[in-house]
């Protein structure tokens, strides 16, 4: 009986390294307290990495940059190149008048989606000028145009190369989830070395940044052009330039457009960061008010960014969907959705309205009949083309009327400016919600609680409670755990280098905001998850929510923060559990839904209640998606928490911007390399725990 219970006495065979790195972890942290303090991880240990990078920066900049060949032949032209493709494109956003501008993106908009979308998006942009914010709004958008335009011609021949070779696919799949993990700060870095501070380094690294969804979305598209229709065309005698061109390419297109749309938004969101060095525009605005305290200006720039956003990305989206909205004309009401056509006062709105839209044709069918009689060559392409060529007169004669009146620049008439307003709303508030008479209710409780009884804490245990090795192992049992020996071996070496780089206490600073700002939106995007999940109602409310944060360039959540919250760690925790809620959301929503029907109505069958049924059944079944969301979530609120070091919260993140602020390169390398290995570790764990939740629900499905 002896032998039979001994192997039960002791863990499994398969876990035995878990046991042993686990009791050595324990071993180690009771040494640490009884014995000997072990401390933080050894200074003597530092690699001095920033040293020989400083040496780095000065060979380059003060022995190198006038006369290197590297600079004489590749930097610098590539640096003249695109600082004339940023300077025409400005001149020519300032040059045209604003109506027109406003008109182009209106007309433009009605084309490739509906009067709604038209409104929306020139609605946005007319409301950047009157934030006062134009010309701001234009260098920001010449940026943009730059960056998205360079981005697209390198990343969809990159996605069709790949699409058509397996084995570049094979090398460039590490280089972009590399490029897609990285944190935007890290881009700044190496391109502020070679190319100095100003806009051409701003659009480098938004070029770096945005690029990879078009490349893999372009792969995927055509990768998911069926066999049949290939084979059809090779058999018509086509070549393979021309299967590529008139079959692939066609039916690849709304996965292209989507990248494209995907890029915009990656770009937008990093065009705002680069601030940082000189980039300008809407973002130096954003920046310049957080240091300054403005809050009024601040939102004023944020809010900028955010219709800039909403411009951007529903005429991107619009473009995807091309195919869809193009195919036959659009014949119910303009404006309104069609099923109020039976209510009296849609009707009066949609009248005049429908008149226009009749005018607009009768005057298209004219200036066909016009170009007919004047040039009849071009007459079938005027017809074809009969809403281009009348947009494009409309805006001559308007620009016309604009140049002769002096309407080129935005009206500082029309200015309204929140700047007063929203300042004595942030005294107000400040002063009025600090605290609520003598409850615990207010700004200032929530903030202490946060900070003493959740930050400070963990913070301590991380620095002064938990020794580092034992650290490095209980890191590596949960990698061990989750996916084996390899993911615990990278774990010791990243955890390593984060020690040798010195920057441990800095590490365990922003481990501290993450793991918090991580609960603080599992617990809310969970249970809200949860309930859209079961309620359509609520799925439905909430859809629009999720939209416009998700729409919401990261650097735009600091100004509402900082307003209730000021400056340090809690507000840029509250900013990131913003930031990072709708993956949660969304994704616990939709493994719930995903739920095998059968299962629930077995589970009903047994008599089970509803929070049986949620429990036992339908949570554990959607535990792969909820926790593909959570490490999402994590992902987000690092790069959130490191975009918060600009308001003080301190840990790596304020390490990258005061390097970067100082002009001190190898200390802002160093901070960004250990928040690489970070995240990458961060990252790897928790795929390898929603990948062993998956594996084990697909199992349970077998058994059953």
């Amino acid at each position: 009986m002896a032998s039979n219970r001994l192997p039960h006495s002791l863990p499994d065979r398969r876990h035995m390294p878990v046991f042993v790195l686990l009791s050595a972890a324990v071993i180690i942290f009771l040494y640490h307290h009884l014995v000997n303090n072990l401390g933080l991880f050894p200074e003597s240990w530092n690699l001095g990495l920033r040293y020989p990078l400083d040496e780095f920066k000065k060979w380059v900049i003060v022995a190198n940059r006038d006369d290197h060949w590297m600079f004489a032949f590749f930097f610098q032209p590539l640096k003249v190149s695109i600082d004339f493709f940023i300077r025409s494109a400005e001149d020519f956003l300032f040059w045209l008048p604003w109506p027109v501008i406003v008109g182009f993106v209106f007309l433009l908009a009605n084309k490739i989606g509906k009067l709604p979308l038209a409104l929306i998006t020139s609605l946005s942009l007319f409301a950047m000028g009157l934030l006062g914010l134009w010309d701001e709004s234009m260098k920001t958008l010449a940026l943009m145009v730059t960056a998205v335009i360079i981005s697209l011609l390198i990343g969809i021949p990159l996605g069709i190369w790949t699409a058509r070779n397996d084995r570049a696919e094979q090398f460039l799949r590490p280089i972009l989830d590399a490029m897609q993990t990285m944190p935007a700060f890290v881009y700044l870095i190496p391109v502020v070395l070679f190319f100095g501070i100003a806009r051409v380094p701003s659009v480098i690294a938004t070029i770096i940044y945005a690029i990879p969804p078009v490349v893999r979305l372009t792969n995927l598209g055509i990768r998911r052009v069926s066999v049949e229709t290939i084979e059809a065309a090779r058999a018509f005698g086509s070549t393979p330039r021309q299967i590529l061109t008139k079959v692939q390419i066609p039916q690849a297109l709304p996965s292209i457009m989507t990248g494209v749309n995907q890029t915009i938004m990656m770009a937008l969101s990093i065009v705002v960061i680069a601030a940082l060095i000189g980039g300008g525009g809407l973002g130096d605005v954003v920046l310049k008010s957080l240091r300054r305290l403005q809050v009024g200006a601040a939102l004023e720039g944020g809010l900028a960014i955010v219709f800039m956003a909403v411009l951007l990305d529903r005429l991107s989206f619009a473009l995807s969907q091309i195919e869809h909205t193009s195919v036959e004309k659009y014949q119910g009401f303009h404006l309104l959705p069609e099923k109020w056509s039976n209510l009296a006062w849609a009707k009066a709105v949609e009248t005049p309205i429908a008149k226009l839209y009749q005018w607009g044709d009768r005057l298209q069918q004219k200036i066909v009949q016009i170009t007919a009689h004047t040039l009849p060559r071009y007459q079938a392409a005027a017809r074809r083309h009969s809403y281009l060529l009348t947009s494009f007169l409309a805006l001559l004669l308007l620009a016309g009327i604009c140049f002769v009146l002096g309407w080129v620049d935005f009206p500082q008439s029309l200015d309204l400016s929140l700047n007063e307003p929203v300042d004595k709303v942030v005294k107000w508030a400040q002063v009025n919600l600090y605290q609520v008479g003598d409850s615990f209710i207010g700004t200032g409780p929530f903030s202490d609680f946060v900070s003493l009884y959740l930050l400070r804490p963990l913070r301590t245990f991380f620095t002064d409670w938990l020794a580092w090795p034992a650290a490095i192992l209980l890191t590596m049992t949960i990698a061990w755990a989750v996916s084996g020996w390899r993911l615990a071996l990278y774990s010791l070496l990243s955890l390593l280098l984060i020690g040798w780089l010195g920057l441990w206490e800095g590490a365990a600073d922003t481990l501290s905001q993450v793991l918090i700002a991580v609960l603080l939106s599992v617990l809310i995007g969970v249970p809200l998850g949860l309930w859209s999940a079961r309620s359509d109602r609520a799925e439905r409310s909430l859809r629009p929510i999720l939209d416009f944060l998700q729409t919401i360039p990261t650097f735009v959540y600091l100004v509402p923060v900082i307003m209730l919250f000021n400056l340090g760690r809690v507000p840029g925790v509250i900013a990131s559990v913003l930031y990072a809620l709708p993956p949660t959301i969304r994704l616990t929503n939709l493994g719930i839904r995903q739920v095998d029907k059968a299962a629930v109505e077995a589970a009903d069958a047994f008599g089970s209640t509803t929070w049986q049924t949620l429990r036992h059944v339908q949570i554990p079944l959607a535990l792969p998606s909820i926790m593909l969301g959570i490490n999402q979530t994590i992902m987000m609120v690092l790069a959130m928490v490191i975009i918060a070091g600009l308001v003080g919260a301190g840990g790596l993140g304020f390490e990258v911007v005061d390097a970067m602020q100082n002009n001190r390169m190898g200390a802002s390398v160093e901070s960004g390399l250990a928040i690489v290995v970070m995240a990458i570790v961060l990252d790897r764990i928790t795929q390898s725990w929603a990948q062993r939740q998956a594996e084990a629900a697909n199992l349970g499905d077998v058994r059953n």
